[in-house]
């Protein structure tokens, strides 16, 4: 796949890019997309939600009524779950939520997020720049003259630039990573794709 690679002004540079068909040209693997989204999700869980059973509601233990006789059911205790207050029945309990994900599946994951991406012609190339300064405006006006989109934009450097990163942190459909934290569900969760000139070259170079 050729693209084009853009100037921040908008026009074109003159220079072609040609992405990796092994990175942007694959099959597209589902169920692999599917494993590492569903361990990024979990690995962000902190997993400390917690609830307190019978034995550990704060409530008197005095039996409430006698067992036989009384025409209702036999209660016992007022910290059992059917009364307002008590413990909560097969509650959640702390765990860790974190699981193991080959390295193979991972890459084919990635890999097949950013071919569909490159199917859906969803990524565009603009040549590297710098930011003397944080400035939203100025990045938003960036975003508008490559036609990058206005949803969800996913935007991809060869290396961090703080200035970029901050002049977009105030942009809730940007989201700006370096090509060392790029990963499965931030591709997939992006409309579009915008890769500084560079990126290409480090993800092919990192195919094992």
């Amino acid at each position: 796949m050729e693209l084009s690679v853009y100037k921040i002004d908008g026009s074109e540079s003159g220079k072609k890019v040609v992405l990796d068909e092994n990175i942007f040209g694959i099959e597209p693997n589902d169920h692999a997309i599917y494993l590492d989204v569903k361990q990024y999700l979990g690995n962000q869980r902190q997993g400390t939600h917690k609830t307190k059973d019978r034995s550990e509601v704060a409530y008197s233990t005095k039996k409430l009524i006698r067992q036989k006789g009384s025409g209702g059911a036999r209660h016992g205790s007022r910290k059992a779950g059917i009364y307002t207050g008590g413990g909560r029945v097969f509650g959640p309990k702390p765990r860790d939520y974190r699981t193991k994900l080959n390295r193979k599946i991972k890459q084919l994951a990635r890999f097949s997020a950013l071919s569909y991406k490159a199917k859906e012609n969803a990524i565009v190339m603009v040549e590297p720049f710098a930011m003397d300064a944080p400035k939203t405006k100025e990045f938003i006006q960036i975003l508008k003259n490559i036609k990058a989109g206005d949803r969800k934009v996913l935007f991809v450097l060869p290396e961090n630039s703080r200035n970029i990163y901050l002049s977009s942190r105030n942009l809730p459909e940007v989201k700006v990573i370096s090509v060392d934290e790029i990963n499965t569900y931030t591709i997939m969760n992006a409309y579009s794709m915008v890769l500084v000139d560079g990126v290409q070259d480090i993800l092919s170079s990192r195919i094992k």
